[in-house]
């Protein structure tokens, strides 16, 4: 639908978003080290032991050992650092960068980094319980970012965001145009997409989690819905 590119939202509370930008940097290396440093079946070996597989997560199939690489419940955590690929992590990070500092401005730098993790692992929950027999790797920062776009929405509606429409054409709008009709087109592909490498529901489980957990983590000075 869209790239976030700026918001220029200042800071109150922090003067560097030390955590967001410390999840950045783990993401771009972790899929440095799996392009350069391994093979190909290294890196599936990697994305099946390290992603969170929901028929494992519920004991209904079990990973050779060989690609045993953590416990099950740990891989709804570790799977949220991972990307399959470039543009897959690109597309995650660039939301991430946009909206994420001023989220942990919100919240601080511990809170916010409870925050993300409690809402990627939402995700992965939503979507294993929607996809329990499924033996694909759930992987990516999608459904963890998706808690920050929710906490973002709750938190800046009016402010204006740069974008590229159609990933080419540049606009100025408001987040409340920008994030809600994201969030609507994610709603929609649960009912009209088959399934595919897109977890839909993982997207709307990390939505849920960050409109939940932002009213109950957030600095008490900070007021919701830009008043």
């Amino acid at each position: 639908m869209f790239v976030p590119l700026h918001d220029g939202v200042p800071m109150r509370f922090i003067r560097v978003a030390y955590v967001t930008h410390a999840l950045i940097a783990i993401c771009i290396v972790l899929r440095l080290a799996l392009m350069h440093w391994t093979s190909e079946a290294s890196e599936i070996a990697v994305m099946a032991g390290f992603g969170t597989i929901p028929a494992v997560l519920f004991g209904e199939a079990q990973l050779p050992p060989e690609l045993l690489r953590a416990p099950p419940w740990l891989t709804l955590m570790t799977g949220i650092m991972l990307h399959a690929s470039f543009a897959h992590l690109i597309g995650n990070m660039l939301f991430l960068w946009v909206f994420g500092d001023n989220v942990e401005d919100a919240m601080g730098h511990l809170k916010f980094l409870f925050f993300y993790i409690v809402c990627g692992v939402a995700a992965g929950l939503l979507h294993a319980l929607m996809m329990p027999m499924s033996q694909d790797a759930l992987i990516g920062a999608s459904g963890a970012v998706s808690g920050v776009i929710a906490a973002y929405l709750m938190l800046h509606p009016r402010v204006r965001v740069w974008v590229l429409a159609l990933k080419v054409i540049p606009l100025r709008i408001t987040a409340a145009w920008a994030l809600g009709l994201w969030i609507a087109f994610q709603i929609a592909m649960l009912f009209v997409s088959q399934a595919g490498i897109t977890a839909w529901w993982a997207h709307l489980g990390g939505l849920l989690a960050g409109a939940v957990l932002l009213p109950l983590m957030k600095d008490r000075s900070v007021a919701l819905f830009g008043r």
